[in-house]
């Protein structure tokens, strides 16, 4: 199933790697953007990139500890250039695109994974709508914008390669997420519909649907609390991985057997997850009576 969700070239590429281990990386030599690189998945995503020789592109809108990231990638020998900007304001995000493009001509591959999380239910969101307008900024305008000032330089160099890092809650439906689930599952329709109009000119989307990470993003939330959360370091490997097999779907097997669950048996999938939720009530956070979930970038 894996060989049929990657392109024909990636499967020769990752054949070849595995046949000859010390086949150099499809990233070496490549400028790889990382947005949300000031820490946790992006800061490893471009530590991994760059152990396989890329150039890496930082963007987050903290400049002090990009700068720390950078001396992180160049210290395993690669180059690195930093971009302190907020993915929310377009008219720097269009700056920061022109510059790139004057600077390096166009971006090989792109990681979009600056986000924010919010963990409220729709009970508590009536007087809140701005919590789905934050999370529509953040997580799906923003990267939008992004990718479509990179693609026409993509397409006109016959190449590149997207990865929407986006959540397995696309899969689960899971309650009291509404806001971040839309704004993700958003972002994830508009990179597949982006690679089906862009396949004839070599690119691609990966949408790397990731569950529990930890980040300081998830600290706010007490129902996370003693959960089993995967490590940066290891989703930044499958992030990366992505970038270099072009899958258009890294799924893990709970998001995959919760969606064939909601396809089969919908209503029971209804009763079950409403009891989840029941049993998983607001957050402090979320009832406003502590500090609100941290942006990822």
């Amino acid at each position: 199933m894996t060989l049929l969700l990657q392109t024909p070239a990636a499967v020769l590429s990752r054949l070849r790697r595995t046949l000859r281990p010390d086949t150099p990386s499809p990233l070496l030599g490549a400028t790889v953007l990382v947005t949300g690189a000031s820490s946790g998945i992006g800061e490893h995503t471009a530590y991994a990139a760059a152990d396989r020789g890329a150039h890496v592109v930082l963007v987050a809108r903290r400049a002090d500890e990009l700068a720390r990231v950078a001396a992180g990638v160049e210290a395993r020998g690669a180059r690195a250039s930093t971009y302190a900007v907020d993915l929310t304001d377009g008219e720097a995000v269009d700056a920061m695109v022109a510059d790139l493009l004057a600077r390096h001509g166009a971006v090989d591959y792109l990681v979009n994974n600056a986000g924010r999380s919010i963990r409220r239910s729709l009970e508590l969101s009536h007087d809140r709508f701005h919590d789905f307008e934050r999370m529509m900024a953040v997580n799906f305008f923003g990267p939008v914008r992004l990718t479509m000032g990179l693609l026409p330089a993509m397409r006109a160099q016959r190449f590149g390669h997207v990865v929407n890092v986006v959540t397995w809650g696309n899969q689960v439906k899971a309650p009291k997420f509404a806001a971040y689930i839309a704004s993700k599952s958003a972002l994830d329709v508009f990179g597949r519909i982006m690679g089906r109009e862009a396949y004839f000119d070599n690119v691609t989307c990966t949408n790397v649907r990731v569950a529990l990470v930890a980040t300081d993003m998830i600290g706010p939330t007490e129902a996370y609390a003693g959960r089993r959360a995967e490590s940066p370091e290891h989703c930044a490997e499958r992030i990366v991985r992505a970038l270099e097999d072009r899958p258009v779907t890294v799924d893990g097997l709970v998001g995959s057997v919760a969606e064939v669950f909601n396809v089969v048996a919908p209503r029971l999938s209804d009763l079950v997850f409403a009891e989840l939720s029941r049993r998983s009530p607001d957050s402090a956070a979320a009832r406003g009576e502590a500090r609100e979930p941290a942006v990822r970038g």
